[in-house]
């Protein structure tokens, strides 16, 4: 399950999860993107319903959060993409994080442990650090399994279709979808 949190659907981060994907299917991998960035989503109410019914799903009903939660419970494995916002994830991708994180947690964390969750991240050209951590952040206490790559999982692009001519970026997803595959092959 592949989560774009850029509002542009074919943009440098939804160009990087593809090339992520591509070597998923390269071994026999299904996979799914959901276009995240631009959807109807809000933060965390921080209201604790969650903890009072624990059936996997977030109280709020105004929203597409608890069809994404759903979505994650039946992968297992989890890509979030997110472009860098003033060196942090996007409000969409936040509002995953926090909302599917809590939930989780309410749950007594079985929802995400042991599943293995990959950031790509994209940047003009700083802080993509901080939105990688953002997301690593998330699936290291979720108890996820984190595989690694040749460098971050990050691309240094501006205008759409930059992510194309970042040759390095594109190796280390590839390097990414590589052992992510390997990684799910091993724990399903």
């Amino acid at each position: 399950m592949a989560f774009n949190g850029s509002p542009r659907s074919n943009g440098n981060t939804a160009q990087s999860i593809q090339i992520v994907l591509a070597e998923l299917h390269k071994e026999g991998i299904e996979t799914e993107v959901i276009q995240l960035g631009g959807r109807k989503v809000f933060g965390c109410l921080a209201c604790n319903r969650c903890w009072e019914t624990q059936n996997n799903r977030c109280i709020r009903q105004d929203d597409e959060i608890n069809s994404f939660i759903a979505k994650i419970q039946e992968a297992d494995g989890v890509i979030i993409g997110s472009p860098t916002y003033f060196s942090n994830v996007s409000t969409e991708v936040k509002a995953l994080i926090d909302r599917c994180g809590y939930v989780s947690k309410a749950n007594g964390g079985t929802l995400l442990r042991g599943k293995v969750g990959a950031a790509v991240v994209s940047v003009r050209r700083a802080g993509a650090t901080f939105t990688y951590s953002a997301i690593n952040f998330f699936f290291g206490i979720a108890e996820m399994i984190i595989p690694g790559s040749s460098y971050w999982n990050m691309t240094l692009a501006l205008e759409p279709g930059d992510v194309q001519q970042d040759e390095e970026g594109k190796e280390t997803f590839r390097t990414l979808g590589r052992n992510m595959a390997k990684l799910l092959k091993q724990t399903v």
